[in-house]
């Protein structure tokens, strides 16, 4: 009777370590996107996707703990990708402005 308490416990301590490790990156991914660390989040991108993959590894899982921690997840890419769109389209325009200061110099040379 001792014997599947102590796989029991063991299994539930596994999972809390994932969802912890999911955690932690989420919260890591935060800082990271405030602080505009790409590489960082590169990073932490990885070690999500590893979590992920030990998530899917394990026979037991606490569904309704995991659903939290994904869609606290998922609101942190959501936002990832509205900040990385939003500095896409910075440097779209800051690259069409050079563009057209360029324009301008040749202009300027030609007639100056």
């Amino acid at each position: 009777m001792l014997l599947p308490r102590q796989v029991l416990s063991f299994k539930e301590i596994t999972m809390s370590l994932v969802l912890q490790r999911i955690e932690q990156t989420r919260e890591g991914l935060v800082g990271a996107l405030a602080e505009r660390n790409w590489e960082a989040i590169g990073e932490l991108d990885l070690a999500c996707r590893s979590c992920m993959e030990d998530v899917l590894s394990e026979p037991s899982v606490d569904e309704a703990a995991l659903r939290d921690n994904l869609e606290e997840l998922l609101g942190v890419y959501k936002q990832l990708l509205e900040v990385a769109m939003g500095e896409r389209q910075a440097i779209v325009e800051e690259m069409s402005q050079i563009q057209q200061a360029r324009n301008a110099a040749k202009v300027y040379h030609l007639f100056g």
